[in-house]
């Protein structure tokens, strides 16, 4: 060779020596190993699969046999579905089913039926408001037909002033401004139940329908509100609201029924004959037995009211300090007896401007309060479903007492003195607090403050026995809310149509 072509070789054939030759081999030894290894398990691999391709064409098999040859089945999934078949057959691990040309093919399981509501459409871009206005063919609704449906969706877009296809509180006043069903005291007052419930947030409109759906839906049952309702609105409005205008009585809530629980425990017993005992002892006390004047009356229903606002606020007061001791809520119990110890003592402050007390009958109250009031206490910390229980035996005795003042004074012969009463004006802090107009009579009072008795005496009779978490059962604000939901509809079933 000559120089000229060693210098070429040298510079383009890369210099080995017998280490390096060693080390090549072993790596491509290594990769070999590798290799095969790999191939091995791929091999296992695909024996595995074809394996379970094999089942899964014998499932096939089964099922196609099943669903098309089974005459079991409903005549329109017969054993006459498979002829719109004309071969099925195994490639390469897949069933192929080819169909008879211009036959239709019915399916092997009845389609499902998914349905949604409609609502109006709208241009708006936001997530929620195009979930809520999705347009529908059918409904699945519990008690609302079609034509209220679009009433209501069409009172939810008159009232809906951003356009969000969301009700807040603001605009579910609107809403029920509009149906003309309400008063202006019941729309503040539900409006901030809403509020409350929904801690400001607002409904779309899809849950504000299903929400009155099934409060009429449910309207004859009696629903466990202790999750709240469908919006979600529970208990959290009770614990600092309560009714202000509940003392305003219908005609119907004047005509008060007399009732009485007849004890079962030992402990209703014991508040039963305790009760009795202090009826009959007071009775002989104030000679109440006898004729019935306008001098025993005030002398009699002034003491016992200035007593009766003590049960109340002894147990708001305990209420009270037991919320703060355990960090928690109580159902709205504690503004129901702060509410029922303000009302008796308006029922004081009522017959006193009838009647002036004098100083003998003001030392009397005085040592009553003190000592009917430190007992109540002790009892109500050791056993509250005594106390309440109590209290119900005596607003039971209240009624009766009432209703005999009543029918005294109905039946008084005119230019008696009690006859007076049907016409005398009742005191002015009476007629404002019970709303008994301009021209409210001494008689009329006496019914108001019947129809409240009568309602301490069903509350204190309900909460015997009341379980930690219940709500107050004058005030639920989930079922006030299902209530205003029900009377909507019904302004809404007799609202005359647009089309009309």
């Amino acid at each position: 060779e000559n120089p000229t072509t060693q210098d070429y070789r040298s510079k383009t054939r890369p210099q080995t020596n017998s280490k390096n030759y060693h080390e090549m081999f072993f790596t491509i030894t290594q990769k070999s190993s590798t290799t095969a290894l790999k191939t091995k398990l791929l091999s296992s691999s695909l024996l595995k699969q074809k394996k379970s391709a094999q089942r899964a064409i014998g499932s096939c098999n089964d099922f196609v046999k099943t669903h098309w040859n089974d005459t079991s089945c409903d005549d329109s999934y017969s054993s006459s579905s498979v002829k719109h078949f004309s071969s099925i057959s195994n490639k390469n691990g897949f069933v192929h089913a080819s169909r008879q040309q211009g036959v239709p093919m019915k399916p092997a399981f009845a389609p499902i039926k998914v349905s949604s509501r409609t609502f109006a459409t709208s241009t708006s871009s936001t997530a929620s408001n195009q979930t809520s206005r999705i347009p529908s063919e059918e409904s699945s609704f519990r008690a609302l037909d079609a034509d209220i449906i679009s009433r209501i969706e069409a009172d939810f877009q008159a009232v809906d002033v951003n356009g969000d296809g969301k009700i807040d509180s603001d605009e579910l006043r609107i809403l029920l401004r509009r149906s003309g069903a309400f008063s202006d005291a019941d729309i503040v007052e539900i409006s901030e139940i809403f509020y409350a419930g929904r801690a400001g947030e607002s409904v779309p409109f899809s849950n504000l329908l299903d929400a009155i759906d099934g409060a009429v839906a449910n309207s004859g049952a009696t629903a466990d509100k202790a999750g709240g309702n469908s919006l979600g609105v529970g208990s959290c409005a009770a614990e600092y609201m309560y009714d202000p205008n509940h003392h305003v009585w219908s005609e119907e809530d004047l005509n008060v029924n007399l009732t009485h629980v007849e004890p079962k425990t030992f402990i209703d017993k014991a508040a039963f004959g305790s009760v009795k005992a202090v009826r009959l002892l007071f009775d002989s006390a104030t000679g109440w037995n006898g004729i019935i004047t306008k001098e025993k009356v005030l002398q009699r229903v002034i003491f016992l009211e200035t007593i009766a606002a003590v049960p109340g606020m002894v147990a708001a007061i305990i209420r009270h300090f037991k919320s703060l001791r355990l960090m928690e809520r109580d159902g709205g119990l504690i503004n129901m007896f702060l509410e029922e110890a303000t009302n008796e003592r308006m029922h004081l402050l009522s017959f006193v401007r009838m009647k002036n007390p004098g100083l003998f009958f003001r030392a009397a109250v005085i040592g009553g309060q003190f000592g009917f009031g430190s007992a109540f206490f002790v009892s109500y910390a050791v056993s509250p479903n005594f106390c309440h229980r109590f209290v119900g035996y005596v607003e039971e005795e209240a009624c009766s007492t009432y209703t005999k003042i009543i029918k005294a004074i109905e039946d008084a012969p005119e230019g008696s003195e009690l006859a007076e009463w049907k016409t005398d004006l009742a005191p002015k802090i009476g007629r404002s607090y019970w709303h008994l107009g301009e021209n409210g009579t001494v008689l009329d009072l006496m019914y108001a403050v019947r129809a409240d008795e009568a309602e301490h005496r069903d509350v204190n009779h309900s909460v015997v026995g009341i379980k930690a978490g219940d709500v107050n059962p004058r005030f639920d604000p989930a079922l006030k809310l299902d209530l205003t939901l029900r009377k909507y509809v019904k302004s809404i079933m007799t609202r005359p149509s647009t089309s009309e």
